[in-house]
């Protein structure tokens, strides 16, 4: 029997498009891993969906004049027509606006207030006389105390992670009318972290097979011990408290989001119907793997396991192999200044596998990575075109002309045609094992070698050669090509679906990829196989300053 591998993904804030950040963080690496399993023969559930209680969203209708509500039925259904289009292969991303996820938030709050884990205090609530409001976190700004970053928000600092209360900001100001705010009492409930401190050290100090970046960010906060958090907030918009005296109060969203993961899995389990369905991926020891940026380490290594461990009976997190940031042409990605390559705007114009193999191979998954046009171009025209697609292209077409499409027999292979097929097993094992331990970068490097390797092969047959003096030299090349070919498919699958589905049916194969095995297939002597057409296309050079000069261009010019 395979294994059952939980996916939980980040859920973006549903208050503007998605942008490259984004999916090289963890909406892509999420997707590798559950094709990737899937192929294999595991059980897999991977979900998300839209964060539409942040105060991000409410921030945005505010400038546009319109609801929260308005402003998140828009990029929801943008975020589902991205994900169809990119590939992202979710069992469901809904949204934290269901009925069903308030009824799960409301459950586990009220748990761990029974047990003690949630108690009511008062805290100092910013409140801004010119606004005449109470303000979230996200409506104060100053300079983080830890970093010296100066747009740190009230609940956390983007350059550093920490998490921050607003009282910690240097020069802490509204972001709307950049008024000093005062503190007046305000009555919440708070997450007792601090009992917890040391059961959670001992749990993290056992997770040896964590990225280092994620195990010593996670240590750091514990070592300098944890401090009880508020998880509500004076603000309409979101989970009502299952309290008396808190309807005007909402749950604080840090602390309803990662809930999100529980409650979209019996969401899942609903429309399944079998509202037990989701109890193997939460209570039978699969493995769960959390896929986020590395400005959300805290809450999954230490909030979110927290929560699990005061309301028992759940699994804890198996992984969080969080992601670096992305920069854009060598600068920090800004949304504010339009500093950012929008996904939208991508799909417009270029095919959907090229993307996968750059941020794939180029993934920030132990610091942060560039994403540059001309890098882009580079890795498309020289690598994609050149090397595999070429690579495919000229061994079918080839098989087209001289052997009328008809997969010929090899006879008995030399030497080095047995060594290319030992080493499409030994290519196939290696990224099994890598994208086993979640290094995506290294895998789809190890992929492309074996194309290269087969180029090389190849080259040295010459079939285009023999085929007029030793027909047979040039089947037995064809032939082992073609088995590379078919080892290719698979190795590059996780991350290049769409690509990989077309060579699957040029080498004849009839099913979806998808649904096959994760192991090497020979081609049938004596198939006809379908007519090929090019895998990739090669881009011009212009497009480096075509897209350079939208960077940075005002929105709507």
């Amino acid at each position: 029997m395979g294994e059952r591998i939980f996916i939980g993904v980040a859920w973006p804030y549903a208050n503007g498009p998605l942008h490259l950040g984004h999916i090289a963080g963890c909406y892509l690496p999420a997707d590798i891993f559950a094709r990737y399993h899937r192929l294999k023969g595991n059980e897999v559930l991977m979900v998300s969906g839209s964060d539409q209680h942040g105060t991000p969203i409410t921030l945005r209708a505010e400038q546009e004049g319109k609801s929260p509500q308005e402003i998140v039925s828009r990029y929801h259904q943008q975020f589902l027509d991205c994900w169809q289009k990119l590939g992202i292969s979710f069992d469901l991303f809904t949204t934290t606006g269901t009925p069903n996820h308030s009824q799960v938030t409301h459950d586990i709050f009220l748990t761990l207030l029974e047990r003690g884990y949630i108690y009511k205090g008062s805290m100092p609530q910013a409140y801004c006389p010119r606004c005449q409001r109470f303000l979230p976190d996200r409506y104060l700004e100053g300079i983080c105390p830890h970093c010296g970053f100066p747009e740190a928000r009230g609940d956390q600092c983007d350059q550093c992670g920490k998490p921050l209360n607003p009282q910690d900001l240097i020069g802490l100001h509204c972001r709307q009318c950049a008024t000093e705010p005062r503190f007046e009492d305000s009555e919440h409930f708070f997450l007792r972290l601090s009992v917890l401190g040391e059961r959670l050290k001992a749990w993290v100090k056992e997770q040896k097979h964590w990225r280092p970046n994620v195990l010593n960010f996670t240590m750091r906060f514990l070592e300098e011990g944890l401090k009880d958090r508020a998880i509500t907030r004076d603000i309409e918009w979101g989970v009502p408290v299952p309290q008396s005296g808190f309807e005007r109060k909402r749950i604080y969203v840090w602390f309803e989001a990662v809930i999100g993961y529980f409650s979209a899995s019996k969401e899942w389990a609903k429309l399944q119907g079998k509202e037990t369905a989701w109890h193997p991926f939460w209570q039978d020891g699969a493995k769960s793997f959390y896929f986020i940026g590395k400005d959300n380490i805290p809450f999954h290594t230490i909030i979110w396991p927290a929560m699990l461990m005061g309301y028992g009976g759940l699994d804890l997190p198996y992984d969080v192999p969080a992601n670096e940031f992305l920069t854009i042409e060598g600068k920090r990605l800004s949304t504010s200044r339009n500093w950012a390559v929008w996904v939208p705007d991508y799909l417009e114009r270029y095919a959907v596998d090229p993307l996968r193999y750059f941020l794939s191979i180029n993934m920030p998954e132990t610091g942060d990575a560039d994403f540059s046009w001309h890098e882009f171009l580079r890795r498309n025209n020289d690598e994609l075109v050149a090397t595999y697609g070429n690579l495919a292209h000229r061994v079918l077409t080839f098989l087209q002309r001289n052997f009328d499409g008809i997969v010929p027999s090899p006879g008995e292979l030399d030497s080095e045609s047995q060594a290319l097929l030992a080493k499409a097993e030994e290519i196939l094992n290696s990224v099994d094992n890598l994208l086993y331990q979640c290094h995506f970068k290294e895998a789809v490097r190890t992929a492309m070698s074996l194309a290269q390797e087969t180029n090389r092969y190849l080259d040295d047959k010459a079939p285009w050669k023999t085929i007029t003096k030793d027909p047979p030299v040039a089947a037995s090349a064809i032939y082992t090509a073609l088995s590379a070919l078919s080892a290719l498919r698979i190795a590059f699958y996780p991350f290049l679906p769409f690509s990989s589905q077309q060579l699957h049916t040029f080498l004849g194969f009839k099913s979806k990829l998808e649904s096959g095995d994760w192991k090497l297939q020979l081609p049938s002597v004596g198939q006809k196989l379908p007519v090929p057409k090019p895998l990739f296309t090669k881009l011009d050079d212009n497009i480096v300053e075509e897209e350079s000069q939208r960077l940075g261009r005002e929105l709507g010019t």
